[in-house]
């Protein structure tokens, strides 16, 4: 008779079991989905990250994840809140002393998932902290960190936002908040979101050498004190389109928009202004525009067309600058 297949041992099928760290998935090859929350295998965002390979997706349930604090280090992931959208309160902790999470390089995607209370000692603490590679956000708040994202200065990454907000900075004695900080990385864009209610610091912050930013409000509310709505510090390639901005009386900063204010410009550099609407509550008006044409290349391009400046405020754009068909009028009321 033919040799009758082996069966194996059942402390042989446990102990595989155990060499194999697959609770919570759903599949069991690259491109698996973990599912991560309360009654599932896998509690833990960080426990997730620990088992995931590259490729492979984390789904978090709803809930508030306190301290669940990690650095994301696969090559290609995809982590997306399932149903309302899951907190991760920081709670005191954070990773590598930077974020609640840090994305150290690859190409991630993040989806409806919000961060809270981020906080470190060197005043910079993020929600996320973006060091390298390609990373993209969709429907995401952060909230009450001292600095909502923070990214390196790596000229081959590229930062995509979409459908996020970006809230509420804190007092920050160690350091100074901005809601979005983008460093000199390669390209940058964010699209219909909001940033409101700054403290000090900028709403919007971007080194990049491209920064497309575009149908986002931009608005510090009635007791805010952020600087800048905008600040292009570097200059660089900036498309700024469509946006509403909106600058309340008790801003730290008169300018609205600034571009070149730091120098140390990329090696092209144009600013292009379209379609928004600039709106000062500031009693003593300011500049909706400020080009500091001096700390850019001669010859530095500058257009504004088909904007509204509305309220009380002038428009600084150096020698090369050109407004065309931009209009004027009070702010309104509200």
């Amino acid at each position: 008779m033919p040799a009758q297949p082996c069966r194996p041992r059942r402390r042989d099928v446990l102990a595989q079991a155990l060499l194999l760290p697959l609770a919570g998935r759903t599949q069991t090859r690259p491109g698996s989905t973990w599912r991560v929350g309360a009654g599932e295998a896998v509690t833990r965002v960080a426990e997730a990250l620990r088992l995931a390979a590259d490729g492979d997706t984390i789904e978090l349930l709803s809930g508030t994840y306190r301290g669940d604090v990690a650095v994301i280090r696969q090559r290609r992931l995809t982590i997306v809140g399932v149903g309302e959208r899951p907190l991760l309160a920081a709670d005191g902790q954070h990773a590598d002393g930077k974020a609640i999470w840090v994305v150290r390089d690859g190409d991630v995607r993040i989806e409806n998932i919000a961060f809270q209370g981020a906080r470190v000692p060197d005043g910079n603490g993020a929600g996320i902290r973006f060091e390298g590679g390609r990373l993209s956000l969709h429907r995401c708040r952060f909230s009450d960190n001292q600095m909502g994202l923070l990214t390196g200065n790596r000229a081959d990454s590229e930062l995509l936002v979409t459908d996020c907000e970006f809230a509420d900075a804190p007092p920050n004695a160690g350091g100074l908040p901005h809601l979005l900080y983008v460093g000199r990385i390669g390209r940058f864009s964010i699209r219909d979101s909001v940033l409101r209610h700054g403290n000090v610091g900028h709403l919007l912050k971007s080194r990049a050498r491209e920064s497309i930013i575009a149908g986002n409000r931009l608005d510090d509310g009635r007791d805010g004190q952020a600087s800048y709505e905008i600040d292009l510090p570097n200059g660089g390639i900036a498309d700024v389109s469509g946006n509403t901005l909106v600058q309340g009386p008790l801003t730290q900063n008169p300018v609205m928009l600034s571009y070149g204010a730091e120098g140390q410009p990329w090696d092209e550099n144009r600013l292009l202004v379209r379609d928004n609407s600039f709106i000062n509550h500031r009693g003593a008006g300011g500049s909706f525009i400020r080009v500091w044409a001096d700390r850019l290349p001669p010859g530095t391009p500058v257009l504004t067309r088909g904007n509204r400046f509305l309220g009380r405020g002038e428009l600084e754009l150096g020698p090369n600058g050109r407004s065309q068909g931009d209009q004027r009028g009070p702010a309104p009321a509200d």
